[in-house]
């Protein structure tokens, strides 16, 4: 009897499963929203509301395009990790499709409501045009996952080499630690595959998802690098809104606190991680020296920035179909 692949049958059974409950997506947008603006008021008024104000406006132009076009870069590039991450589990196709559906989860992520997010967005997208719901879930859920185990190391680099005794330990030693444990997941990640035959059932379905990839590390190196690459971008384009403004924090400062402060930011509790960047701002920065009112002013700005390029998305969203299964069945392995 030939062996039958996890993927599709998780495809198969999807297909005959009753649709989830659509939830209160408009809520759910509301509620992170609001707790976005929540947290930022409070910052603003502990840091002085008309003395950010005023810092926001010395922004030159010149360097917030800047910013905004190494972001939109930056997005680029990710397209393309996920186009090789999908590749693994035989989704190929046009660099095109891939960009536009990339962005399309970015916009979704910022300016829609819901709660399903921009990965479950492009998911459907490219799962819709090659009928593999299941294969395109995967791609999305290692494209996260590469993101931050890239940023998780990156981190722990930065503290190591960089710290020197202006992070207390009660935030480098996290911080190392979930980058070791990132390096040694992914060393056992062979091993970790090969578990998935003594687990429970019910496990070893969502596990067959990602096990391409636990079963092909070496595969993974150049999706690793490209994600060093964005997570240094994404510091670059803040470093030089910095400058925009006028402040004079080091590099090295930039180097050592932003990729902490982005790992909060990823935490799906407010609209594209506000008031949480701007809070590990104030924490972060402020241990280095920076006044509360510039790390507040810096990261408003950032999420200014993001935003803008975000908008980009809007273009393949409006012109984007979501492709029918039945018409694309046979665009499966194109």
């Amino acid at each position: 009897m030939a062996a039958t692949d996890p993927l599709e049958d998780s495809e198969r059974e999807n297909a005959t499963a009753p649709p989830a409950a659509a939830g209160h997506p408009y809520l759910g947008f509301a509620i992170r929203a609001a707790a976005g603006v929540a947290l930022i008021a409070f910052l603003i008024r502990r840091a002085g509301g008309r003395t950010i104000v005023s810092l926001l406006m010395r922004e030159r132009p010149a360097y917030f395009v800047a910013a905004t076009a190494l972001f939109i870069a930056g997005q680029t590039m990710s397209a393309y990790r996920w186009q090789l991450l999908a590749a693994i589990v035989g989704l190929r196709g046009r660099f095109r499709r891939f960009l536009a559906y990339y962005f399309i989860g970015v916009f979704t992520n910022l300016f829609l409501p819901g709660l399903v997010g921009g990965d479950a967005a492009r998911a459907i997208y490219l799962g819709r045009e090659h009928d593999r719901i299941g294969h395109a879930v995967a791609s999305t859920v290692a494209d996260r996952m590469v993101g931050l185990i890239a940023l998780f190391w990156l981190a722990a680099t930065a503290v190591w080499a960089l710290n020197g005794g202006i992070l207390p330990a009660s935030v480098t030693r996290p911080v190392m630690l979930l980058g070791l444990a990132g390096f040694a997941a992914y060393l056992v990640a062979p091993l970790i595959a090969r578990a998935e035959h003594l687990m429970p059932h019910r496990l070893a379905r969502p596990m067959g998802l990602v096990t391409p990839y636990l079963h092909r590390p070496a595969a993974l190196i150049v999706p690793l690098a490209l994600s060093l690459l964005l997570q240094i971008s994404l510091v670059i384009g803040q470093y030089i809104l910095a400058l925009g403004l006028g402040l004079s924090i080091p590099l090295y400062i930039m180097v050592l606190c932003l990729p902490i402060a982005n790992a909060f930011a990823t935490i799906p509790v407010t609209i594209g991680g506000l008031g949480l960047r701007e809070g590990a701002f104030t924490v972060l920065f402020g241990m280095a020296g920076v006044s509360r009112v510039d790390a507040v002013a810096l990261g408003l700005l950032w999420f200014a920035s993001a935003s803008l390029g975000g908008l980009a998305g809007i273009i393949p969203f409006l012109i984007t179909p979501v492709l029918r299964p039945s018409r694309d069945a046979g665009k499966a392995g194109g």
